[in-house]
């Protein structure tokens, strides 16, 4: 006998069906009903973006419609296609099957093929009147500004630099990101209305405010501030900070470092220091690193890459002391809780130059003065969950809030602050609309599909990379790019296969054309579910009557 309690939630694989009784024709318990659900690329994305939605268009060639797609989220698709860090591919169901869809390669080349053909974006909205300040000019800050834009607000960015970019620009070496690929996506931002004043440090920001005539601000300037660490020294050589180093050199002001550089830390900074040193004449670089690869903070791409260049990494030391050319570390071993302790084992390195790259803090003190603005240890600041600290008016995002720290989080920040701050100048507050349900693997039919492995992106031979600055990685081409689109399984939405169509034994779907999906026909339907049974991307779920 029928279950007819049994929530449709649960019935989500035929085997349930089976189990629960179908009830078919006069007797019919369920019905089939079309859904629209959340993919898990969607879902990990920080930008928010629509992957799935920009994947469709892009999958049948109509690329400037899948590029204004993505930039309805994301202002720099070309930045992000090379130095994000892809969770959306992590998440991704065609992981179960072969290999995830490359979407930060086909993002890539989307973003590539607008600066090379000019796409531009215009404003949803009227001119309103307002003014914004946006205090830096980093991925949080510009993605707030382009969002911000396009509501018709008048946005002035305040960066204290002599260039736009923030940490893309001085922290993220060239041959990750190409310094006219970020330039072009900044001067598209630029083309909406956002005037930019560079070597412009903002010391007093309700002066400022109050002198701009702004109706609203949003700080956003990063984690610029190497954290030291006490090290004891006889007699120590070149002792540098990551974050200046990387500054410096993509600024053209290029240190001396010596023959051996040594990098003390683990995480994509120190990766990308150790590879920057090699490309300025280094004969060697060596990362010291207290942990083991297992528990390193860079990702693991970003490791493979350097140890390919002749980054040498010494897992699990500990510098203990440093003495003109040489470095005393101690062995270290993992305990049963994961943690490094020290062993008592020590030995010797030789390094003409140490640079440390054990994280960045943000610089927040200018803010004290600012009443009821609340601060955690670490110094980053205390924001609602509209962005908004605790001075009405006055928002933070990016790195100088309690978050991890990457390109796409800050531009994810940016983006929501741009619609709180939209909505605080209107009067109202800003709420996400609900997420559908996540579509995990288990809810997908393949039959539809055949294995079609990921499209690899070309990179520059090793032994090549470390004699100069040329971009590493290479995108795909148009046919790579298609291709690669065709890959998205489409889970949770339908595409249209006519599975359903062609299955059902009544009649009971009706095929509304291109784009318009299908109906059903409700008097035809007998709940026999085989439509939901061939549905591959659990678009068609089963509901109780």
């Amino acid at each position: 006998m029928t279950d007819t309690n049994t929530k449709h939630s649960d019935l989500t694989t035929p085997a349930d069906l089976l189990q629960h009784g179908r009830g078919t024709g006069p007797v019919r318990t369920h019905r089939p009903v079309y859904v629209d659900l959340l993919p898990p690329c969607n879902n990990a994305c920080p930008a928010g973006e629509n992957i799935q939605a920009w994947l469709a268009l892009a999958q049948a060639g109509q690329h400037e419609r899948a590029w204004q797609a993505l930039v309805r989220e994301n202002p720099m698709p070309a930045v992000h296609g090379r130095v994000c860090y892809h969770p959306c591919e992590t998440s991704c169901n065609r992981a179960e099957v072969d290999t995830p869809v490359s979407i930060h390669a086909i993002e890539r080349f989307l973003g590539d093929k607008a600066l090379e053909e000019g796409w531009s974006v215009t404003p949803d909205a009227k001119p309103t009147g307002k003014r914004i300040l946006i205090v830096g000019a980093g991925p949080s800050g510009l993605s707030a500004a382009y969002h911000l834009a396009l509501r018709g607000h008048v946005v002035e960015i305040h960066e204290a630099g002599p260039l736009p970019g923030g940490m893309m620009h001085f922290g993220i070496p060239a041959y990750r990101l190409p310094r006219n690929i970020l330039m072009g996506e900044i001067r598209r931002i630029e083309a909406l209305g956002v005037t930019i004043k560079l070597n412009h440090k903002v010391e007093d920001i309700l002066a400022e405010k109050e002198r701009g005539r702004f109706d609203a601000v949003f700080v956003a300037i990063g984690a610029h501030i190497s954290r030291r660490v006490d090290i004891p020294a006889r007699d120590a050589g070149k002792i540098l900070d990551a974050v200046s180093f990387l500054h410096d050199t993509n600024t053209g002001q290029t240190p001396l470092l010596g023959r051996r550089v040594a990098v003390y830390g683990g995480g994509n900074t120190a990766m990308d220091t150790a590879r920057t040193a090699l490309r300025l004449g280094a004969e060697e670089a060596l990362i010291i690193y207290r942990r083991d690869r297992e528990h390193m903070p860079a990702h693991a791409f970003e490791a493979d890459e350097a140890m390919e260049e002749g980054v040498k990494i010494n897992w699990l030391r500990s510098i203990k002391t440093i003495d003109q050319s040489s470095i005393t570390v101690e062995v270290m071993a993992i305990n049963a809780e994961g943690y490094p302790e020290p062993t008592g084992e020590f030995e010797t390195l030789e390094a003409d130059t140490l640079i440390l790259a054990l994280g960045q803090d943000t610089e927040t003190g200018f803010l004290k003065t600012i009443p009821d603005i609340e601060f955690k240890k670490d110094g980053t600041v205390i924001v609602d969950a509209n962005m908004m600290t605790g001075y009405p008016g006055l928002f933070a995002g990016g790195d100088m809030v309690p978050s991890e720290r990457t390109v796409t989080i800050a531009v994810g920040h940016g983006k929501k602050a741009a619609r709180c701050i939209d909505a605080y100048l209107r009067g109202s507050s800003y709420s996400a609309a609900p997420k559908h349900e996540v579509v995990h693997f288990d809810k997908l039919n393949l039959w539809y599909f055949t294995e079609a492995r990921q499209s690899r992106q070309s990179e520059v031979a090793a032994e090549e990379r470390r004699y100069g600055f040329q971009e590493v990685v290479s995108g795909l081409t148009e046919a790579e790019a298609v291709f690669e689109a065709r890959r998205c399984f489409s889970c949770g939405n339908c595409f249209e296969c006519d599975g359903c169509y062609g299955a059902c034994p009544e009649n009971a779907i009706i095929k509304l054309g291109p784009g318009k999906r299908y109906r059903y026909v409700y008097e035809r339907c007998t709940g026999c579910a085989v439509c939901f049974e061939q549905c591959p991307c659990h678009a068609i779920e089963m509901t109780a009557e």
